[in-house]
């Protein structure tokens, strides 16, 4: 033991290095060793003594130290941290970092080694090795996966201006086919109508009615498809503005649409009076297209009411009907083209494009529609047309 402040012995620190420490002759031959190195080895010291320190390393170990550190330790008198696998007394290897050093002395030349154990560092350096692969994999699988990601990208362009093109063309076909069935439409139109002012037996009246019905229904198909491609294309609703008195103009639509809905109730109440800057036409298609609606969705028990109201600010149209009310569901794309308030099939709809040109006409005519629905008070589908000078 050492007293406070004394220095130990020489013996003490070489012993119990916290590294290995041998002195060797220039040949190898093992001069002293300390505990520490002897430990690692599983030796007592003296097992080691006039040992060869060759002895102990590898084969691998042995070729290393007579062709690179021995030479190296002759030349320049030194080698640092040269790695080395040291074979332990129960034949496991261990290796170590090996700092060595060539003094001269008068009683002749010896080799001063200093070794370190590398077991932590060795764990360290496979983890970091490890980790650089599993790097090297994720960025490689990475940079597949943005490979893959680009052209699947660049697929989906290619798709989506293919579909885009698709669509344009099919857009572009059903108004040219729209367009050219009227002028066919309109002429069975007026054939049955001359038929319809001679003398026929009830079988005979029944079929040109049933012509003249199925004849306006892919009319206004028609009319919708039409407005709907010219609004695909960017070309919008075209209206054409007159004065028009607007409870005739409600009143004549009604009048034809009784003949076209002969199986529903159809009213029309007016309120105050004037004219309005709008497109007769137009606003007769709006009321056909709602009064078909109401045919289609209402309950026929009750009457079809359509109102007109006038007033100093424009114009309020309104058409009602009662039956059940349209799910929540479907409130919010009710305007939307292709949109139908139920799956079944009947003679008065059309593709689901009604409401959706109602709409772009109140809109081309700077208005707007609106809906409410009830369970107990029905449909109501209101549109609001502000007033221009006529």
């Amino acid at each position: 033991m050492t007293g406070a402040g004394e220095t130990p012995p020489v013996d003490v620190l070489f012993e119990g290095a916290p590294c290995g420490l041998v002195v060797t002759t220039e040949t190898g031959m093992i001069v002293k060793v300390n505990q520490t190195f002897c430990k690692w080895l599983g030796y007592a010291p003296e097992d080691l003594a006039q040992c060869r320190f060759q002895e102990l390393l590898t084969m691998g170990g042995r070729i290393f130290h007579q062709t690179h550190w021995a030479p190296l330790m002759r030349m320049q008198g030194s080698v640092a941290e040269v790695k080395l696998e040291v074979r332990h007394r129960a034949g496991h290897v261990i290796t170590m970092l090996l700092n060595g050093v060539r003094r001269q002395y008068a009683h002749g030349v010896f080799h001063e080694l200093a070794l370190f154990g590398t077991i932590e560092r060795d764990r360290y350096e496979r983890e970091l090795l490890t980790a650089r692969r599993r790097a090297e994999q994720l960025l490689a699988q990475t940079t597949e996966a943005e490979a893959a990601l680009q052209q699947a990208k660049a697929e989906l362009a290619d798709a989506y201006q293919s579909a885009q093109r698709r669509a344009a063309f099919a857009e572009q076909m059903v108004a040219i086919a729209s367009h050219d069935l009227k002028n066919p439409l309109t002429a069975i139109k007026m054939a049955t109508q001359l038929l319809e002012r001679g003398e026929h037996r009830d079988k005979e009246r029944r079929l040109l009615g049933s012509i003249s019905h199925s004849s306006e229904r892919a009319r206004r198909m028609i009319a919708d498809l039409l407005d709907f491609a010219s609004v695909r294309i960017g070309q919008g609703i075209t209206i054409r503005r007159q004065p028009i008195d607007l409870c005739s103009t409600v009143d004549q639509s009604v009048n034809e649409l009784r003949v076209a809905f002969a199986q529903a109730r159809i009213r029309h109440l007016c309120k105050g009076k004037g004219q309005l800057a709008l497109d007769p036409d137009r606003v007769q298609q709006m009321i056909g297209n709602l009064v078909a609606n109401s045919v289609a969705y209402g309950d026929l028990a009750h009457p079809v009411t359509i109102t007109t109201d006038l007033h100093e600010h424009g114009a309020v149209v309104s058409v009602h009907n009662h039956g059940p009310c349209i799910p929540d569901t479907l409130l919010t794309s009710l305007f939307a083209p292709m949109t139908r308030g139920t799956d079944r099939a009947d003679a008065v709809r059309s593709v689901g494009l009604g409401l959706f040109i109602v709409s772009e006409i109140t809109l081309a005519h700077g208005g707007d529609i609106s809906v409410a629905t009830d369970a107990a008070l029905g449909t109501t589908f209101t549109i609001r047309l502000p007033l221009l000078a006529a």
